[in-house]
């Protein structure tokens, strides 16, 4: 599924050649039939903001984002189980899943970071997609929550993956989520 790949590289640090691939992205995200056409809209609006800016800009707020803190980590198992043991095994775990479906890792990045998960994804089949997502999507959603207490555009990127999903959570459930966030102390 060519738009996780798009998602995936659109989480990850800015770098120029994400940039310079402005158009192929968009084209892409146009294209999709897994987006509504308000979020394949706002995909856009998205990625022509992110690349408006300068390349060094994007790469500090980036950092300042995702890099500072375990709110908007990028890696799953982090808010999962924190710093418990079993965090670890899980991530043999991932790692083991990865492995049988023929997905090698040929990154510095742990398993669990949500850019090497979607790549991952990228290759099943849709079925297969939808449950893994599924399975993630309360984590997805805290992350678009947290985002958006912090008026911060990546939340689309996160409630893309959760359409994709097809598991949104309910309105009422969604407030409550909201509502927690904004009480979170950062």
């Amino acid at each position: 599924m060519l738009i996780l790949k798009v998602i995936s590289r659109l989480l990850d640090y800015p770098t120029a050649e994400m940039f310079a691939a402005k158009d192929e992205l968009i084209a892409i995200v146009e294209k999709t039939d897994e987006l509504t056409a308000q979020n394949r809209s706002k995909l856009v609006t998205f990625i022509q903001q992110l690349t408006a800016r300068d390349i060094f800009d994007a790469q500090e707020s980036y950092d300042l984002l995702f890099d500072r803190g375990r709110a908007l980590s990028l890696l799953l198992f982090e808010h999962v189980h924190g710093e418990s043991r079993d965090r670890g095994q899980a991530m043999v775990d991932l790692m083991n899943v990865y492995k049988t479906n023929g997905f090698e890792v040929d990154s510095s990045q742990l398993p669990d970071y949500i850019p090497l998960y979607l790549e991952f994804l990228s290759e099943q089949p849709p079925e297969f997609i939808e449950e893994w997502l599924g399975d993630i999507c309360h984590l997805l959603t805290m992350l678009s929550e947290r985002l958006i207490d912090r008026e911060c555009y990546y939340s689309i990127l996160f409630d893309s993956l959760v359409e994709i999903s097809g598991q949104e959570l309910e309105a009422q459930q969604r407030d409550e989520m909201s509502e927690a966030v904004h009480q979170e102390e950062r």
